[in-house]
């Protein structure tokens, strides 16, 4: 399955690897592509695996809001 979230607060290349690391991480999570101008994330994972609440949590805790 794949979703794009909305992550508010990334501006530069290190938010980038936090936030790809962070969601890398989650036992579940295949690829993870983000678009850093756009503030989007998108994240293939499968879902018996890992929740949508569980990647929103990932990417709070590296200090980014997750607005979808």
């Amino acid at each position: 399955m794949q979703k794009t979230l909305d992550v508010k607060g990334m501006t530069c290349g290190h938010c980038e690897q936090s936030v790809k690391g962070a969601l890398k991480e989650l036992d579940g999570v295949t690829e993870v592509n983000v678009n850093l101008s756009a503030g989007k994330v998108d994240v293939t994972y499968n879902e018996e695996k890992v929740t949508l609440d569980n990647m929103r949590e990932a990417v709070e805790e590296q200090g980014y809001d997750v607005v979808a």
